[in-house]
């Protein structure tokens, strides 16, 4: 860059369109305060530097580009006289402001340069009201901004709301069936201990009773690692029911359930006869299982209980993870747990194993944590895998795909195999206010979020791929956000 300082004339001044409506005094008042000066191709200001200078081309040829995950994208390049650029919101006051573009210019070219604070009085003093206005416009807009990133922020808690009480609901309501059937086989129980009071088991029986009591719990737990298929279960019920009934114990085909749920077959059953016969009892075979079927029952019961009690921990522990509520804003994480947790919290009871829609991952689980804003991105995962969901009318294959990109960024993927975005609404699809859903369905504001959080505060970038049967939603993070302000 060089300075070669010129004399600033207010007829030159007036031949640019940004000029041509101020009059002698104004026109002279600019050239007092401000000065030409001759630019070699390179930078003139880059963005995020403190805004200092206000810049009108008066010859040459400019090019302005802002940075997206860590690439400079032009965003103009022109040779008309009169084009400004820097610090040309000075004059809106209370604010800190530093260049919004990089500009550079690519050949020999001159510029009318005006201080910062120089541009702020004479804006003030000269059109005090088109200030106000002016002020008024873009604070307002940032407002908007905020009060729309709320009301985002709400319906995003809405829907964590309703999604997490509608997962409560399945767990709670299990429970509750579970201790209703626990309290009545317990008081069936009850009435078992009068058969020893009436002498019915020897203490010899009684004790290989506990003792297959004992073996009963054992297969209930194992039971639950080895999970039989719907036609296993159909054969080992009906050869449970043939074997009882042959021996004429009354329920028979309500019981065969029973003992195939906790795990046992033909031999277990054969064994625990023997052991009845072998120490001989005044209790007929239909007692002792009878025994025995409400102690299975009492632990699958408490089972139930148990993993309904797990559920409900691990959903409540996953609605906390993904509103990072013991968690400062900006911390260290896993992006795979932020997602996890999105799911589980969120479309636990839409995605998964044999749930309407199938989830692929493709997981690099050699990625680094990121220094982020969780709670932020967790609102990222969320809007975009509904939208994935809504695509696919709650039926298809939702496919994460998460890898290293060039270096210090990670990228992650959104896919669905739905109908595909049309080409004319590609876009358009980040821009506040659009949406393609049914009225009263959307706000259109999910993606505008979701673009605003990646891009502006995260400082990476967010782009979409789409043709029928597979859209992506690309998400690139930088390894290290910017960390908020002291």
């Amino acid at each position: 860059m060089g300075d070669a300082a010129n004399t600033c004339l207010p007829d030159e001044l007036r031949t640019l369109f940004l000029f041509e409506a101020l009059d002698d005094r104004q026109l002279q008042v600019l050239c007092d305060n401000g000065h030409i000066a001759a630019f070699e191709p390179g930078l003139i200001c880059a963005e995020g530097d403190p805004a200092t200078c206000f810049y009108v081309l008066l010859d040459g040829e400019l090019v302005m580009s802002k940075r997206s995950s860590g690439v400079d994208i032009q965003t103009g390049r022109t040779s008309q006289r009169g084009v400004y650029c820097g610090a040309w919101s000075a004059y809106v006051p209370g604010e800190e402001h530093v260049y919004e573009a990089s500009v550079r210019v690519t050949r020999p070219s001159r510029f009318f340069v005006l201080d910062a604070d120089a541009f702020a009085t004479f804006m003030q003093t000269e059109f005090p009201m088109a200030v106000h206005l002016l002020e008024g416009h873009r604070v307002g807009g940032r407002r908007q901004r905020e009060i729309v990133g709320q009301r985002e922020k709400l319906l995003a808690l809405g829907t964590i709301t309703a999604g997490l009480t509608h997962q409560l609901n399945n767990p709670a309501a299990a429970a509750a069936r579970a201790v209703a059937d626990l309290r009545e086989g317990v008081g069936k129980m009850r009435h078992k201990l009068a058969m020893l009071a009436d002498g019915k088991f020897s203490p010899e029986a009684l004790r290989v009773l506990i003792s297959i009591q004992d073996e009963v719990t054992e297969h209930v737990a194992k039971s639950k690692a080895v999970e039989l298929s719907a036609l296993e279960s159909s054969d080992r019920e009906e050869q449970i029911g043939d074997w009882l009934e042959q021996r004429g114990i009354s329920g028979a085909w309500d019981w065969a359930p029973t003992f195939v749920e906790a795990g046992l077959d033909l031999d277990w059953l054969q064994r625990v006869q023997a052991s009845i016969d072998d120490v001989g009892c005044s209790a007929t075979l239909q007692s002792a299982l009878g025994w025995l079927k409400y102690t299975i029952d009492t632990e699958l019961r408490m089972n139930e209980i148990a993993d309904a009690s797990k559920r409900i921990s691990a959903l409540l522990a996953g609605a906390k993870q993904y509103s990072q509520m013991d968690r400062d804003e900006y911390q260290t994480a896993n992006v795979h747990e932020l997602i996890h947790s999105t799911i589980k919290t969120l479309f636990g009871d839409k995605v998964g194993k044999d749930k309407p829609i199938e989830m692929v991952w493709e997981k690099d689980t050699s990625l680094p944590e990121l220094h982020c804003y969780p709670g932020d991105l967790n609102e990222v995962w969320a809007n975009l895998i509904d939208n994935a969901i809504q695509a696919m009318g709650g039926h298809g294959t939702l496919t994460i795909r998460t890898e290293r990109h060039d270096g210090d960024m990670v990228r992650v993927e959104i896919c669905d195999n739905g109908p595909g975005i049309p080409e004319d609404h590609i876009e358009r699809i980040f821009t506040p206010f659009f949406t393609t859903k049914p009225f009263g369905e959307g706000t259109g504001l999910g993606l505008d979020l979701a673009r605003r959080i990646v891009v502006e505060k995260h400082h990476g970038d967010i782009r979409v791929e789409s043709t029928p049967g597979d859209t992506r939603i690309i998400v690139l993070l930088p390894l290290v956000a910017p960390a908020p302000e002291e």
